[in-house]
């Protein structure tokens, strides 16, 4: 599955997008949304918008354009446009066209590349996530501010201190972006230092609680960067402290591991 914020990208590097918004020449759409909660369709891309109605939970809207790191604006299935929340607690990208993830000499996008070897640049990623230890966590945490982060905010920030490297801002988005990049695994114990690490929903501490599932098909809930020696950094909780490092080996970290790998 491929996710908006890299098919934006690429449009935007062909030529195809003006102002956010894909041109004639472009895409009809580039991506195809489902509601996975209700969700408020606006007038405008603000929380003080007025609402055009509520979209319920399993509607699909198509995507026209993301105007930045919170908002879609979409066209609903009577053919009203407004704006949704991006945050992936209320929209998942279930369909975007192969030809949005292409430029206009027919390459997928990439990030930019590193001016220093991946193993320094990782260091300094890692670096960066460390100096936002203890910073406290906060659910769908604002994506311009550093006072609070969620999981994938805080993954996104140590991203661009670190490395100027801007991530998609949600961890299903995070997971495809890696996933994009090149190889991934299944076992944490091949992971380099500042690999992304991406994990299950929580069903108890005990490897039995995940016995029989198909990892594959779970959906991604939570994102690390890997520290080495069976450690990661992360945040997922108010009560945990915020920005921690905690060890992965015999925990239900590690039996909610989906896969892993490098977003440079």
């Amino acid at each position: 599955m491929k996710k908006l914020h890299i098919a934006m990208q690429a449009l935007l590097s062909a030529g195809l997008v003006v102002g956010g918004t894909v041109g004639s020449a472009g895409l009809a759409n580039a991506a195809t949304a489902e509601a996975v909660s209700s969700v408020s369709l606006r007038e405008s891309p603000s929380t003080s918008s007025d609402r055009i109605r509520y979209v319920d939970e399993g509607e699909r809207l198509d995507i026209l354009s993301e105007p930045n790191d919170y908002w879609y604006k979409v066209r609903d299935e009577d053919g009203r446009v407004g704006y949704v929340s991006s945050s992936d607690e209320y929209v998942d990208i279930i369909d975007s066209s192969s030809t949005a993830m292409r430029t206009s000499n027919g390459s997928a996008p990439s990030a930019p590349a590193p001016s220093v070897s991946a193993s320094k640049l990782a260091q300094r990623i890692i670096d960066a996530g460390k100096d936002y230890l203890g910073t406290p966590y906060e659910f769908s945490s604002s994506r311009s501010s550093t006072r609070t982060f969620d999981c994938s905010d805080f993954v996104r920030q140590a991203f661009k201190d670190g490395a100027r490297i801007t991530l998609p801002s949600n961890s299903r988005a995070q997971g495809d972006y890696v996933k994009d990049r090149g190889e991934t695994t299944t076992n944490w114990s091949r992971l380099k230092p500042g690999d992304l690490m991406f994990f299950m929903s929580y069903r108890g501490s005990s490897a039995s609680d995940y016995k029989g599932l198909t990892k594959s098909k779970q959906r991604i809930t939570h994102v690390s960067i890997y520290l080495g020696n069976g450690k990661m950094l992360h945040t997922y909780s108010k009560d945990s402290g915020g920005v921690r490092v905690d060890s992965i080996d015999n925990k239900h970290w590690e039996y909610r591991f989906m896969f892993g790998g490098s977003a440079l």
